[in-house]
């Protein structure tokens, strides 16, 4: 894997903060992060069966004195709306990387409306959207998230667009 990709500049940004917790639902957008997360030591990979769940195990992680990032596709947030009262309510550190789908040469009409609805179901939960277009988006947008998360407080998703990671192609 290029040290230069994009997925490496997040694995680098997460392995700066600490983050030891890596909750994810399995996602082809983030497949190289993933890999590298299950191949660093340092990092615990926490397979979810829904994304909802991975904002208990963020919780269970800083409550135990580790960092965690939840990893999902944009289809799963609507999943996790009701557990962010937790995020805001207990002002748990939190941060969120989300492949986005619905955008850029989507084929699948089903995934436009969450696509549409993620960074509004975000906010409206208080928790600040930030955004990559572009690979040399990634390390400055990915670190600013973490420092405003574990450093500042605040809860942090960052989207990573669907153009970033390309648009999905139907098999036929």
């Amino acid at each position: 894997m290029a040290e230069s990709s994009w997925p490496a500049r997040i694995h680098a940004a997460l392995k700066a903060y600490d983050v030891r917790q890596v909750a994810y639902v399995p996602d082809g957008g983030h497949t190289e992060l993933l890999q590298m997360v299950h191949a660093d030591p340092a990092m615990t990979p926490v397979l979810l069966t829904s994304e909802q769940e991975g904002v208990g195990v963020l919780a269970g992680a800083w409550l135990g004195g580790q960092r965690g990032v939840l990893v999902m596709q944009s289809s799963g947030v609507g999943n996790c709306v009701n557990m962010l009262s937790l995020v805001k309510l207990c002002q748990l550190p939190f941060l969120a990387l989300v492949t986005m789908r619905g955008e850029w040469g989507e084929f699948n009409p089903w995934q436009v409306p969450m696509g549409s609805a993620t960074a509004a179901a975000f906010q409206l939960m208080g928790v600040q959207v930030q955004r990559a277009e572009t690979p040399e988006d990634v390390a400055p947008v990915v670190n600013a998230a973490c420092r405003m998360a574990f450093e500042g407080g605040t809860p942090q998703a960052v989207l990573l667009s669907q153009r970033l990671i390309g648009a999905k192609e139907f098999l036929k």
